[in-house]
C-alpha cells in the first residue's frame, strides 16, 4: 500500500501514451498539456478541476476519469478516489490497474479510520490479488502483497509464507524488488541479520538510492550508527547526493557519535542546498544545533537554532532544542 502513490507519480507519463481514443481527440492538445503540467508540479486542485471540466462533456472518458482518481488521490480525497476507482472497475474489471489502485485507496482509507479497517481488508486483499492475476508482472501489486500479508495479523489473513511466496514473484521478475521485498519480510519478522543481507544483495545488485535507505534505516532500527555512517557514505561515493550529507549529520547529533564529521556535513549540506534536496536548510541547523549542544557550546547552538526557527517558527521541536540550550 505505501508504495501506491510512488507508483502513480511514475506513471503519470505512460499514461499520457493512451490519449488516442477518439473522445480524447476532441479535447485540445493544449489542456492536455496543461493537466500534464500542473499533475508534474502537484497543482493538483487545479488539475481536477481542469479535468471535471471535460468530463462534464465527455464522462466516459476513461484516461480522463483516471487521472481525476490520480488527483483525488494525491490530495487523500480517499472517498472520491474510491468512488473513481470502483467505477472503473466496474467498466474494465479485466484492467489491473484499476484493481491495483481501488486496492491502494481503500488501503489508505483503512489506515485513516482503524475502527472502520477490519471491514476493508476483504476488498483491499481480493483487489490486490485480482491485480497480480490479471498482470503476471504487475510489480506494484505483488509489493502491496508483500506488504499487506506482513502487517496483517494472523487472524485477520496475516502470513509470512504468503509475503514470501509475492516476495519470489517479484525476485524472478525483478532481482531488486526481490531482494528488497524478502529483506523487508526478515525486517519486519525481527530477523536483522536476513534483513541485512539481502539489503546488501539489493546494493549489490544495483545499487539505487532506495537500496542504501533500506540498510541504513536498518542499522538505526539496530542502534549500529556506525554502520549507518559509513552506508551512506557508500552511497556518496556512488550518487553524490548533497541530501546525503544531511543523512550524516542527522545520525551524528542524533547517536552523539563522530560529530566533527557530522558538523562537517551539515555544513556542506546547508551550503550547496537546492530545493532538490527535499530537507529544509532549517533542519540542517536545528541538527548543528544538536551537535554543538553535546559539545556544550551554547552560543554556537542558540546561533543555529535561531537561524532555523526564523526559517520554520512553528516547528516544536525546534522550540523544544531551543530550550534545552538555554537551560546548559
Amino acid at each position: 500500500m505505501k508504495a501506491y502513490f510512488c507508483a502513480i507519480e511514475l506513471r503519470i507519463m505512460k499514461i499520457f501514451l493512451l490519449l488516442i481514443l477518439l473522445p480524447v481527440m476532441a479535447y485540445s492538445q493544449s489542456s492536455f498539456n496543461d493537466v500534464e503540467f500542473l499533475i508534474q508540479n502537484k497543482e493538483y486542485i487545479k488539475a481536477e478541476a481542469t479535468l471535471s471540466k471535460y468530463l462534464e462533456i465527455h464522462p466516459n472518458n476513461i484516461v480522463c476519469i483516471e487521472l481525476l482518481g490520480d488527483t483525488y488521490g494525491h490530495q487523500k480525497q480517499w472517498d472520491k478516489a474510491i468512488n473513481v476507482y470502483k467505477k472503473l472497475v466496474d467498466i474494465n474489471p479485466k484492467n489491473a490497474n484499476y484493481h491495483y489502485k481501488y486496492g491502494g485507496v481503500l488501503g489508505m482509507k483503512a489506515l485513516e479510520n482503524k475502527f472502520k479497517a477490519i471491514g476493508f481488508i476483504g476488498d483491499i486483499k481480493s483487489s490486490f490479488l485480482k491485480a497480480a492475476e490479471l498482470d503476471k508482472k504487475h510489480i506494484e501489486a505483488r509489493w502491496a502483497l508483500v506488504e499487506l500479508y506482513m502487517q496483517l495479523p494472523a487472524i485477520f489473513g496475516g502470513s509470512k509464507s504468503k509475503a514470501m511466496e509475492y516476495a519470489q514473484e517479484l525476485e524472478n521478475l525483478s532481482q531488486i524488488d526481490g531482494f528488497l521485498s524478502k529483506g523487508y519480510v526478515y525486517e519486519y519478522n525481527n530477523e536483522p541479520e536476513l534483513a541485512e543481507k539481502y539489503y546488501k544483495m539489493a546494493i549489490k545488485e544495483g545499487g539505487s538510492l532506495i537500496c542504501f535507505e533500506k540498510l541504513t534505516k536498518l542499522y538505526e532500527s539496530k542502534n549500529e550508527p556506525k554502520n549507518a555512517i559509513a552506508n551512506i557514505e557508500n552511497a556518496q561515493k556512488k550518487h553524490n547526493r548533497n541530501s546525503l550529507h544531511y543523512q550524516i549529520g542527522k545520525i551524528a547529533a542524533e547517536y552523539k557519535i563522530e560529530l566533527q564529521k557530522g558538523e562537517s556535513c551539515l555544513q556542506t549540506y546547508i551550503k550547496n542546498y537546492s530545493t532538490e534536496d527535499g530537507v529544509p536548510k532549517a533542519w540542517a541547523h536545528y541538527r548543528l544545533a544538536q551537535i554543538q549542544l553535546h559539545k556544550k557550546n551554547k552560543e554556537e547552538a542558540l546561533k543555529h537554532i535561531d537561524l532555523a526557527i526564523a526559517e520554520l517558527p512553528k516547528t516544536k521541536p525546534f522550540r523544544e532544542q531551543k530550550e534545552k540550550i538555554i537551560n546548559l
